[in-house]
């Protein structure tokens, strides 16, 4: 069963604090976790997943738009950033071995998912973002265990 969560962000100081919340709910997770941000081109997403990234303690922070993806890990995390806005074919993600960035320990920040579609997971939690200048409404859609627990920890 889904469970969906608004969220108004009020500027980008916010933006950064909703994703660190998420980073550290994230951290707590025993399983792989897939989470996509959605939004048109501009929204944010990209914003929020570096946040989320720096929050582990990774100082430079990649964009994957034209590598596909960026991984970064630790000895306390494994988050795979990807960017699927690039891509002419989805089986491009089965050349750059998909597989190895998914289970447990593994957090897949997916933005532009709908491109990848058949070739990666499925969302445990779907973050669309919309928003003008600094200001973001986050409409929060879970569609698994692991992204219902999520979503109660960034609730609390």
């Amino acid at each position: 069963m889904a469970i969906i969560l608004i969220i108004e962000l009020e500027d980008v100081n916010q933006t950064q604090a909703f994703a660190s919340q998420l980073a550290s709910c994230a951290a707590h997770s025993k399983q792989g976790l897939v989470i996509y941000l959605e939004g048109d081109l501009g929204a944010g997403k990209t914003t929020l997943a570096r946040q989320f990234i720096q929050h582990f303690g990774f100082d430079r922070v990649k964009s994957p738009t034209y590598s596909l993806v960026e991984s970064y890990i630790n000895e306390q995390i494994s988050i795979h950033h990807f960017d699927c806005y690039r891509l002419s074919d989805p089986e491009e993600l089965e050349y750059i071995g998909i597989r190895e960035y998914s289970g447990a320990g593994h957090i897949q920040l997916i933005e532009w998912a709908e491109l990848g579609r058949g070739m990666i997971e499925p969302a445990d939690m779907v973050i669309n973002l919309k928003g003008e200048d600094d200001h973001r409404t986050l409409t929060i859609n879970t569609h698994s265990n692991a992204g219902e627990q999520l979503l109660a920890c960034i609730n609390n």
